[in-house]
């Protein structure tokens, strides 16, 4: 039991570090380098980009992180792990409702704007997205699976340091 205690442990910190890595490369890079381009382009690639997210690897680690979370808090009860593990479930279920309710419908309006190639007006369909408004919501994401991962990181030190 301890073995599946401490991998189901380590596999919550991997997938929330992994998914803390995509939100955080999405608002210094990805969105940054998207700002840069014109509105054909922005639209273009901001949808392509979108799709290709949606993919058993990104799932893996956005779900899974998620029930990895919840598993690690169930199966490491205890003062000594459960303030940190519950502390970054709390963060990521944030995360997660933040996905679904501002970001996935944002991402979600600009595919149903179509084909950059047949939109009259591409540069009202990017105001229409509102780049600010997604990248202040990204921002929160980002820092609240990155202090989550910190929060695992730190029970897997306290896990380590009890025995």
């Amino acid at each position: 039991m301890s073995a599946l205690r401490v991998t189901v442990l380590i596999a919550a910190t991997m997938t929330t570090g992994l998914t803390a890595g995509v939100f955080g490369l999405y608002q210094h890079t990805v969105m940054a380098g998207l700002a840069r381009a014109d509105d054909r382009t922005f639209v273009g690639a901001f949808q392509a980009i979108d799709r290709a997210i949606i993919n058993p690897w990104f799932m893996l680690s956005f779900l899974g992180a998620l029930l990895l979370t919840v598993a690690a808090a169930i199966l490491n009860p205890g003062r000594t792990l459960s303030p940190w593990i519950v502390g970054a479930l709390v963060l990521y279920l944030v995360v997660v409702v933040i996905t679904m309710a501002v970001n996935v419908p944002m991402n979600d309006a600009l595919k149903a704007a179509g084909d950059p190639d047949r939109i009259a007006d591409l540069a009202l369909v990017r105001e229409r997205f509102d780049e600010a408004r997604w990248l202040a919501w990204n921002l929160v994401r980002t820092i609240a699976t990155t202090v989550a991962f910190g929060a695992l990181c730190w029970a897997l030190v306290a896990r380590g340091q009890a025995g």
